[in-house]
């Protein structure tokens, strides 16, 4: 779906994770909507990228999510600059391939720490701008198909998923009668750089080839393709939106028919 100009004129969204893969192409997104992007990521190389090529439409905040003060200043900083916050897309998120039983206790705990800490302190930041506003807002939260269903050799992560889900429905019901609605992403497979990391992991456990990691879950896809950061970009704009207006606590899939859904 081609980018709507006008759709997010008057917006200020943040995005973290916001430098590459998924959470760029949300940022492109909303940037061509019309909406003002905070764009949050710890890789401050690709961020600097970011911000020239959104111009002025863009901010760029370092950011690691894992850490409460940073969270709470990405907020102030967006708020401030930008005169309000609307739209909070909690996107950056890691991934580790592992068998359970060669699981670290600290990889368990760092997966955590990402995935669903910086989701909590993100909601709960966007929430306390919003609530003080007083007229609403929207929360995406970044879920995954792995949240569905359980994935050999990665466990921690499907884990991670799963707990976002929940965390974003019951969001939803609590913030229902401050205007803010909040929902999830749980894309499938979707083609971004990470995808080679993601196929040698799987590889180095299963004796596979990358290629045939790759294939073999293409070969899940009833679409025949993998996603695309656009594809998922289109659905979270829409989230944004006041066509969505009714809808919050769901957790939106975009996985080309594969199940579960």
């Amino acid at each position: 779906m081609a980018a709507e100009p006008d759709r997010h004129v008057g917006k200020v969204a943040v995005v973290t994770g916001g430098a590459s893969g998924i959470g760029r192409g949300i940022a492109d997104r909303f940037a061509a909507e019309g909406a003002r992007v905070v764009v949050a990521d710890r890789n401050a190389t690709a961020l600097a990228e970011v911000a020239d090529a959104l111009g002025d439409r863009a901010h760029a905040v370092p950011c690691d999510v894992t850490d409460e003060a940073q969270v709470d200043a990405l907020v102030a900083e967006a708020a401030d600059r930008f005169g309000r916050l609307d739209v909070m897309v909690n996107n950056a998120g890691i991934i580790q391939i592992s068998p359970v039983v060669e699981t670290a206790y600290a990889d368990w705990q760092r997966m955590f720490d990402v995935n669903v800490h910086g989701v909590f302190l993100g909601s709960r930041a966007a929430a306390r701008r919003m609530i003080a506003q007083g007229n609403g807002g929207v929360i995406v939260n970044a879920s995954s198909g792995a949240g569905r269903r359980g994935v050999p050799n990665i466990a921690h992560y499907c884990a991670t998923k799963a707990a976002i889900i929940m965390l974003s429905q019951s969001l939803a019901v609590e913030l229902a009668p401050h205007g803010i609605r909040v929902n999830c992403y749980a894309p499938g497979h979707i083609q971004t750089p990470f995808w080679k990391d993601i196929a040698d992991g799987f590889a180095a456990v299963t004796g596979q080839t990358p290629d045939q990691v790759i294939d073999a879950f293409k070969s899940t896809v009833p679409m025949g393709r993998f996603g695309t950061p656009g594809d998922v970009a289109a659905a979270v704009s829409w989230l944004a939106t006041d066509d969505a207006a009714y809808v919050s606590g769901q957790a939106i899939a975009m996985n080309g028919a594969e199940f579960p859904f």
